[in-house]
């Protein structure tokens, strides 16, 4: 086992609020850091570092992780940061280990999810083909996770102790058994890209995006064979509602919000929320969906039930990934050449 670097906590340039007036619908754009409010959420923006990818709150320990990985492989610069969601500093920085020591290379992090019961955080490292397991109270990596082809996305049942992983290369989807990490379902689906993933904790069923045939895979334990049910043009992520009948898919390609009647596996609404719809989470308070738009660089709150846009903000360019936690939203942004820090955004929901 190896235990990663830490670096000192830093404090993210912050300025002073900024009160701003907004109509439901609009979008509010933010110069550099700041904090502002719109007509029904306040935002503040503070830079982490580059390649940001993906977050998971922890609601035990009440901290933000979030990942990162710099340019295309070799990848040689990748973190793993635990940030204080009240006052966004950075409190640690964990480096991967490293794969290959002629180039650098590290075992980059991608996807990221944590299990409060077993105090830990599961990470996907797409690159490497395999997913790996953190201790949240030391950093240390406690696990690697080999044969998970293209591993995108991950997702944790807590009730059941189970951790499953997207495989997208291949069309798999592989559960883990959360206290022992060892391998304990693989289902692959042939020509299938699971992408992003939910599991409804009460039942165990596991709902996988498959971005390559728009609709989505449902997994229930006991069944012989993955149920389909359609969604949008292109979906990439899905969230639940509270109640667990209700999915919502985030379409990339049509820049829309797809709703879902699980039971009747139907589409029921679509919402246009913008270019590029990367990301979707549920904020189970109001039960309105929060939309991030990468090409569009905007986050879309969308009440699913009447299917309308309640609000838009700005974000910093190629915003890649929304995580919603007790009324709040946090958005990473991915800015591309010629950042030296990418960009956490937070956004207090209205109720």
């Amino acid at each position: 086992m190896s235990v990663p670097a830490t670096r000192t906590p830093r404090r993210p340039a912050v300025a002073a609020a900024v009160a701003v007036a907004l109509a439901a619908g609009t979008t509010l754009t933010l110069a550099g850091t700041a904090s502002a409010h719109t007509s029904g959420a306040e935002v503040t923006t503070a830079k982490l570092t580059k390649g940001l990818y993906q977050s998971a709150y922890s609601e035990r320990n009440g901290v933000l992780w979030a990942t990162s990985a710099v340019g295309r492989p070799p990848v040689t610069e990748s973190h793993l940061l635990k940030v204080d969601p009240k006052t966004l500093e950075i409190e640690a920085d964990y480096t991967p280990p490293v794969t290959d020591t002629a180039t650098g290379a590290v075992e980059a992090v991608y996807g990221v999810a944590v299990d409060d019961e077993h105090n830990t955080v599961w990470t996907t490292n797409t690159r490497d083909n395999s997913v790996s397991v953190y201790s949240q109270r030391t950093g240390e990596r406690l696990a690697g996770l080999p044969n998970v082809a293209h591993a995108r996305e991950i997702v944790v049942d807590e009730r059941h102790d189970t951790v499953w992983a997207s495989g997208f290369g291949d069309g798999t989807l592989v559960a883990f058994d959360s206290k022992t990490f060892e391998e304990k379902k693989r289902v692959t689906v042939e020509g299938a890209g699971p992408a992003g993933l939910a599991v409804d904790e009460r039942t165990g069923t596991l709902y996988a995006a498959d971005l390559n045939n728009d609709r989505l895979i449902e997994l229930t334990p006991g069944s012989a064979a993955p149920r389909f049910l359609p969604a949008g043009d292109g979906p990439i992520s899905v969230s639940l509602s509270k109640n667990g009948r209700t999915a919502y898919t985030a379409d990339q390609t049509s820049g829309t919000v797809s709703v879902i009647d699980l039971r009747k596996g139907t589409v029921t609404k679509s919402v246009a929320t913008g270019a590029g719809a990367l990301s979707v989470a549920t904020d189970e308070r109001s039960g309105d969906v929060v939309v991030v738009n990468r090409t569009a660089a905007t986050v879309t709150v969308v009440d699913p039930r009447r299917g309308v846009v309640e609000e838009t903000v700005a974000t910093g360019a190629n915003p890649n990934h929304v995580e919603v936690a007790d009324g709040t939203a946090y958005v990473l942004d991915k800015s591309g050449a010629g950042q030296t820090e990418d960009t956490l955004t937070r956004i207090r929901l209205a109720r």
